[in-house]
C-alpha cells in the first residue's frame, strides 16, 4: 500500500509541475502576442504615414497611377487596423493608443471604415480635382489628424 501512495504522489507532483510550466507557458506566448499585435499596429499606422508622404509626392508630380496604387494600399491597412485592437493590447509594448479606443469601439471601427472609404474616394477623384492639395488635405491627411486627435496619445 506504501508503494502505492508514493506512485500516487510522485504522479501528483510531475502532473502539478507540469501545469505549472504550461501556464506559464502560454503566459508567456499570450503576452508575446500582444506584443506582436501592438507592434505591428504601430508599424500599420507608421506604413500609412510613410506611405501618404510617398502618395503627395507622386500626386504632386502628376504620377497619379502610382499614387493610386499606394492609396489603394492604404485602403486596405485600414481594414487591417480593424482587427488590431483586441480587449487584452491596451497597454503594454509603448503603445500610444489611448483607452477610448475601447471604450467606444463603435466609433473607432468607423472612422478606419472611413478612412479607407476616403481612400476609394481619393484613388477616384485625384486625377480630375481642381484642388489637388484640398482633396488631399480633407480625404488623405484628413483621416490621420481625426485618429491622432482622438485616439492617440500625445508624444
Amino acid at each position: 500500500m506504501h508503494i502505492y501512495l508514493n506512485l500516487i504522489k510522485k504522479n501528483l507532483v510531475l502532473k502539478l509541475f507540469l501545469i505549472f510550466f504550461m501556464s506559464l507557458g502560454s503566459n508567456l506566448y499570450a503576452d508575446q502576442s500582444v506584443e506582436n499585435i501592438i507592434k505591428g499596429r504601430k508599424a500599420l499606422f507608421s506604413k500609412n504615414y510613410n506611405t501618404a508622404k510617398r502618395v503627395q509626392a507622386f500626386s504632386s508630380s502628376g504620377k497619379f497611377d502610382k499614387a493610386n496604387e499606394l492609396i489603394l494600399e492604404m485602403s486596405e491597412n485600414y481594414k487591417k487596423l480593424l482587427t488590431m485592437f483586441p480587449e487584452n493590447t491596451k497597454e503594454g509594448f509603448k503603445t500610444e493608443a489611448l483607452p477610448i479606443i475601447w471604450e467606444d469601439k463603435k466609433a473607432f471601427n468607423a472612422l478606419m471604415e472611413k478612412s479607407s472609404d476616403n481612400m476609394i474616394k481619393l484613388a477616384k477623384t485625384i486625377e480630375t480635382t481642381e484642388d489637388l492639395s484640398g482633396t488631399l488635405k480633407t480625404l488623405m491627411w484628413g483621416s490621420c489628424k481625426a485618429c491622432h486627435n482622438k485616439y492617440r496619445a500625445e508624444h
